[in-house]
């Protein structure tokens, strides 16, 4: 029963609000309102509950790529897994311990560089045709795609998630390396590709893009929240890599083809 119109809020309404009964001021039919506001309230209930299952569905997928296990794990490829997660988390050690956004050390100068062909193919080769801002931030996503694309090519077409975990690392590792980059945007210290300092040429990327969007003097915080992100999802791809292994112990197999014939 209303209390008050729904449409116009006029009050008081007949006491009795079976139809025809309607409100005194905008004459809107109490009974007709009250059933289709109840046809609605269905419709929407049942389309919740018929998206439910699907929006399981994906999450079950999405869950089912990341942790996918063959039938059979060749003994052999475990072992090596094995050797690779140690040395890379003990790289990952290295890296942290030398890792300083202040002094702009990246952790790893081999992977700073590896990172850089790819850093400037984003700049020229690929985001060039999108605007000037695009450009200049095209060479930071450029070395984020690198690992992103080949760690994805690992997880969609060869059924591959440790190999995707790896990826997932050196993804953290482009993302804290961008932090010193960003960093030294307030006060350019870092020398560039071209032997000069942001403060003696405009090649700085960040030092543009900041200035852009006017967050120059945010640059040290931005830079320092970026060197954590990045630290942080280098340890989750790690833990990712150690969960496959962890799944992967319960279906080991000697045969040296195990993981072809099942068809990864």
């Amino acid at each position: 029963m209303f209390e008050a119109c729904p449409k116009c809020g006029h009050a008081p309404l007949p006491e009795k609000q079976e139809f025809p009964a309607a409100c005194p001021a905008c004459s809107l039919v109490l009974a007709k309102f009250k059933a289709v506001a109840a046809r609605k309230d269905l419709e929407i209930t049942q389309q919740l509950a018929d998206d439910a299952p699907a929006a399981a569905t994906v999450a079950g997928r999405v869950t089912g790529m990341l942790s996918h296990v063959p039938p059979r794990v060749a003994r052999l490829n475990w072992q090596g897994r094995i050797a690779l997660l140690v040395l890379f988390s003990l790289w990952s050690i290295w890296i942290f311990k030398d890792y300083s956004i202040i002094e702009g050390h990246p952790g790893s100068r081999f992977l700073h560089l590896v990172l850089t062909p790819f850093h400037e193919a984003g700049h020229y080769a690929i985001f060039r045709w999108f605007g000037q801002f695009i450009m200049i931030l095209g060479g930071t996503l450029g070395q984020h795609l690198m690992p992103i694309v080949l760690g994805g090519a690992l997880l969609f077409k060869r059924r591959d998630p440790f190999g995707a975990a790896l990826f997932f690392w050196l993804l953290g590792f482009s993302v804290a390396d961008m932090g010193i980059y960003m960093y030294d945007a307030f006060d350019p210290q870092l020398m560039l590709l071209d032997g000069r300092t942001g403060a003696d040429s405009d090649g700085h990327d960040w030092q543009n893009i900041f200035g852009d969007l006017g967050l120059l003097k945010r640059a040290h915080a931005i830079g320092i929240c970026s060197g954590w992100l990045g630290r942080a999802l280098m340890l989750v791809g790690l833990a990712w890599a150690g969960w496959m292994l962890w799944l992967q112990h319960a279906r080991l197999s000697d045969s040296l083809f195990a993981e072809d014939n099942d068809g990864q």
